[in-house]
């Protein structure tokens, strides 16, 4: 390598968060589907982590400089809101029970069993753990995205692009199936 040369990117994760089979909870898996269409830097990877917590908590641990976690995220806010949360430096949780339910946790829970297992591991945690998240309207038992966070998932995907510094789709792509949230 030469002594100018501009140093390698470092390794980023957009992993997709959710439960498709509860409605609005299913925002995260449908925006890393739009991603998947888009050209995205070598650095950076696309996983459906769906409701596999523990198996993502050990994935980012896998030498990610940023992890952007995809997800619908209730704050108070209007349904079909877009956020952009900076979880790289958590509040400390609550312990957890022993008996944790792996197909039932959150984010929140995610990221606050990185330091146990980066413990028992030897490796660390990422430098950076973002969370944009969708304000979602229905949660209930049901297939399918309400209508506000359906209109959300483009404005996600948009945002996530302009973090990674990814590409618009090529021309020949089809156009998305929704609008774009304002």
């Amino acid at each position: 390598m030469r002594a100018d040369a501009p140093p390698a990117p470092t390794r980023t994760l957009i992993a997709g968060v959710g439960n498709i089979f509860l409605g609005d909870d299913g925002f995260g898996i449908e925006a890393v589907r739009r991603l998947s269409a888009h050209p995205l830097p070598e650095h950076v990877e696309i996983v459906d982590a769906g409701i596999r917590g523990v198996h993502l908590a050990y994935r980012m641990l896998d030498g990610y400089h940023t992890v952007l976690l995809v997800d619908a995220t209730a704050r108070g806010g209007a349904p079909g809101t877009v956020y952009l949360l900076d979880a790289t430096d958590p509040a400390p949780a609550a312990p957890h029970p022993a008996a944790m339910d792996a197909h039932q946790m959150t984010p929140d829970s995610v990221l606050a069993l990185l330091d146990t297992l980066s413990a028992g591991t030897g490796s660390s945690r990422p430098q950076r753990v973002l969370v944009v998240g969708c304000e979602p309207a229905d949660v209930e038992e049901r297939m399918g995205l309400s209508e506000p966070v359906a209109a959300a998932v483009d404005e996600a995907v948009d945002l996530v692009l302009r973090l990674v510094g990814g590409a618009e789709p090529a021309a020949a792509d089809p156009p998305p199936t929704s609008a774009t949230h304002h």
